[in-house]
């Protein structure tokens, strides 16, 4: 095999497990998106902090005014619980919350349910 060859295989290889990574690298962290169970989107982005761990949820449904109730937990452990109502211009809402640096990877989980629709949005991500 050619040297340019190798090459081509070699960046299409990595290509291939770039594209197929779940989450997404941010400046100093992750970010993790998705599809909600209705027509909303969701976005998680976790970053260390002060040696916390920074977690940023945020559902975007193009309605203002809806309320969600919102749970956050970091391996398994509650942080976060609580209400959000989607603002303007945009119909979303965002909660950044702090928790503590766990030893090992943190596996954050949020969950979003819209109280008038029963949508619900789930979004996790580690850091």
């Amino acid at each position: 095999m050619g040297k340019f060859a190798r090459f081509g295989l070699a960046a299409l290889m990595a290509g291939g497990i770039l594209a197929s990574a779940p989450q997404a690298f941010a400046r100093d962290g992750i970010t993790t998106e998705g599809a909600c169970s209705g027509a909303s989107t969701w976005k998680l982005t976790l970053s260390i902090d002060n040696g916390r761990v920074e977690s940023e949820f945020e559902v975007d449904q193009n309605v203002v005014g809806d309320t969600w109730k919102v749970k956050m937990s970091d391996n398994g452990v509650i942080f976060f619980r609580g209400q959000a109502v989607t603002q303007g211009p945009s119909g979303s809402f965002e909660i950044r919350k702090f928790t503590a640096n766990q030893p090992g990877a943190d596996k954050i989980l949020a969950l979003a349910k819209n109280v008038s629709t029963g949508e619900t949005c789930k979004g996790s991500g580690s850091i």
